[in-house]
């Protein structure tokens, strides 16, 4: 995880940085970042399927190494001075859906190692590696952009992809957990959508995921513009406000691992989601009021309330379903992330229209607002 996300990082990184410098355009720049999440939402349950299928430990290392040759063809198109905005389009689109997959497979994996009752706490273990992966690739890409230019940080984004694959050669799948599942893919897909029509909490579960995507975890989006237009900070500048996501991420896991035990998973997840759109209206006040140290703790803030958002629903949908769904209900998470895009669409044009700071504000009141209306009308999403 840790390998995996230092090129997961260093490629939001670099792919913001690269978009910003082809078009001068924030909103051309939320378009290419969403190209790393449109495929989620149409490969998200087939995904699932697979990972139901197929021995996941396996399938993280496939989607791991096909990563790692998206981006590296990137890196070599920029050395070589032939990159256009369409390549880094179609390939981040590529990139995204291998991203689905795995994804999907990761989840139900780190399920069948821990099981069921270590389940948030062996999430909250990756997660801190991948915030931890995250801190390394923000800071090296912004610093590889800076010194060597976009080219070689791309380059070294796909060979971190590739060791994270690598790391697992020696991985096995418990036994057990990769069950036959009868039928056929499609009769998999039907089945999924059946329980999900007689279980109505796992639904409510993804539109309030999908909300924080699209409302909350799209301000990434405005990284670049932030940095460049609004600050003045320049790459490396950029590469220390998506440090301080990883580590705000990190203290945030730290945090949910000392919950009290009367705090329902539930109630915290609607309290974080409440909490992640306060901190996006207080960043877009911040470059005005209190400077780029000001945007660096509210930014730590904010995305310590996302990792806690991100952590809660990804244990709320896995323990939600038996275990032979286990594959496909994380292909439902990556769905409801798979919307992301629209986020960063409306954000990017939010921002190109009146400005980085309106931007902010708007999606963290809509993100309060969706919080506030879940608490009040999904009971049962509190009692959980």
């Amino acid at each position: 995880m840790v390998l995996n996300s230092v090129g997961m990082m260093g490629e939001v990184v670099v792919l913001g940085w690269l978009a910003l410098e082809l078009t001068n355009s924030p909103f051309l720049v939320g378009v290419a970042m969403g190209m790393r999440g449109l495929p989620m939402f149409f490969v998200g349950v087939p995904a699932g399927v697979l990972a139901d299928r197929f021995p996941r430990h396996r399938l993280l290392m496939v989607t791991g190494a096909l990563q790692a040759v998206t981006t590296a063809t990137l890196g070599l198109l920029s050395l070589l001075g032939l990159v256009t905005l369409a390549h880094v389009l179609l390939l981040t689109l590529a990139g995204g859906a291998m991203r689905g997959l795995e994804h999907s497979a990761r989840q139900s994996y780190t399920h069948d190692v821990v099981g069921a009752a270590e389940l948030m706490n062996g999430l909250a273990i990756l997660g801190v590696g991948m915030r931890a992966g995250w801190l390394v690739g923000s800071l090296g890409a912004g610093a590889l952009i800076a010194h060597f230019g976009s080219g070689l940080a791309y380059v070294a984004v796909g060979a971190s992809y590739l060791a994270g694959a690598a790391a697992l050669l020696s991985a096995s799948a418990p036994a057990g957990t990769t069950p036959p599942v009868p039928g056929s893919l499609w009769r998999s897909v039907v089945d999924f959508v059946t329980a999900m029509r007689r279980d109505p909490v796992l639904p409510v579960l993804m539109l309030l995921t999908a909300g924080a995507e699209i409302l909350g975890f799209a301000h990434q989006a405005l990284f670049p513009s932030l940095a460049r237009d609004v600050l003045g900070v320049g790459p490396e500048g950029l590469g220390a406000m998506n440090a301080a996501r990883s580590v705000g991420g990190i203290l945030g896991l730290i945090v949910v691992s000392m919950r009290s035990a009367a705090l329902g998973s539930g109630v915290l997840f609607l309290a974080v989601l409440f909490a992640f759109g306060a901190s996006l209206v207080a960043l877009g006040l911040a470059p005005a009021l209190v400077g780029f140290t000001g945007v660096i703790v509210i930014l730590i803030v904010a995305n310590a309330a996302g990792a806690l958002a991100d952590l809660l629903a990804q244990s709320l949908m896995q323990l939600s379903v038996p275990a032979h769904l286990r594959g496909r209900v994380g292909g439902a998470w990556v769905v409801a992330i798979g919307l992301a895009p629209l986020g960063q669409l409306q954000i990017g044009a939010l921002a190109s229209l009146f400005g980085v700071s309106v931007a902010l504000g708007t999606s963290g009141l809509a993100l309060v607002t969706l919080a506030t209306a879940a608490a009040l009308l999904f009971p049962r999403v509190r009692r959980l």
